[in-house]
């Protein structure tokens, strides 16, 4: 995927070797599928779903900040190719996604992108690599560590620019969902009525899907031979049945966090093929009923 070079207006905050905090344009400071292994690998625990026992473990205090280490925007993305990906694909969501938040009336914040090495400390608490990439709520940050996306590769089958922006993507529809409220509604949804949880997990998680490819349909002329193909292998290789049966696991739908390969690829190409986030309503049983 041809993505335009970032710009100074992306907000990125940088953890490795010290960790520090990024603000648009401004200097680095100091600041600060559960399923198996292999599920843990794909897009992450979901924060929403694990900060009360992060902050039980941690106290009710702020996560304490990391020891700065000084650097620019610049540097920061350019650390690795997989850096610049993402600081590429994060200048690309903003600028696709915020008119649309204008044209509905609701203010748009952008999130921040935060890199960081084996572990790091996000508002949801710590972040590890194990977890994978994930979008915390709580300071609008979506956490990487570049390392995950060549295990994606080797270990799920799942490489390519495009696979790459798709989680990229992905992260950054659970960030849609929280400036408009589905996050806090489904989180008080499933708090109300528990045996809907995983349901309502799983809407949540399709719907970011599917704003995904969204993002990717209003940049066609970006999208080059080959990357829808890689987009759907990875949506395909991270389902829920796919990852249980790789993990030697019976899949068993009643446990589903994420979807299964086919609701995600179905979810991703709805996306791709309207370009509208009205699309995107995951949650109503006539919309399930079309994936399943």
């Amino acid at each position: 995927m041809l993505l335009d070079d970032f710009d100074s207006s992306i907000n990125v905050e940088d953890q490795r070797g010290g960790g520090g905090l990024g603000g648009p344009g401004g200097k680095i400071g100091c600041g600060s599928l559960i399923i198996a292994l292999v599920g843990a690998l794909v897009f992450g625990i979901n924060p929403m779903q694990t900060l009360g026992t992060l902050q039980s473990m941690q106290g009710s205090s702020a996560p304490q900040a990391l020891p700065g280490r000084p650097g620019s925007l610049a540097e920061s993305c350019s650390v690795n190719a997989f850096s610049r990906e993402s600081c590429n694909a994060l200048a690309s969501l903003n600028k696709t996604w915020s008119p649309l938040f204008q044209k509905a009336g609701i203010e748009f914040r952008a999130p921040k992108l935060v890199f960081y090495s084996r572990e790091g400390q996000s508002g949801c608490g710590e972040a590890q690599s194990a977890m994978g990439p994930f979008y915390c709520p709580a300071d609008q940050g979506i956490y990487i560590d570049t390392d995950f996306y060549t295990e994606m590769d080797k270990q799920l089958g799942a490489g390519g620019d495009f696979a790459r922006a798709y989680v990229m993507a992905h992260e950054y529809g659970h960030h849609v969902q929280n400036l408009v409220g589905t996050s806090e509604q489904v989180t008080e949804a499933q708090r109300r009525n528990p045996p809907m949880a995983n349901r309502l997990s799983v809407a949540l998680e399709l719907q970011a899907d599917c704003y995904a490819g969204v993002w990717a349909a209003r940049n066609k002329d970006k999208i080059e031979a080959g990357d829808i193909e890689e987009g759907l292998r990875a949506a395909h290789q991270i389902g829920d049945d796919t990852l249980m049966a790789s993990a030697g696991r019976t899949p068993v739908e009643a446990a589903f966090t994420h979807g299964s390969s086919a609701q995600r690829m179905a979810w991703l190409r709805k996306g791709l093929e309207t370009g509208n986030e009205d699309a995107c309503d995951t949650f109503s049983a006539r919309s399930r009923r079309g994936t399943e």
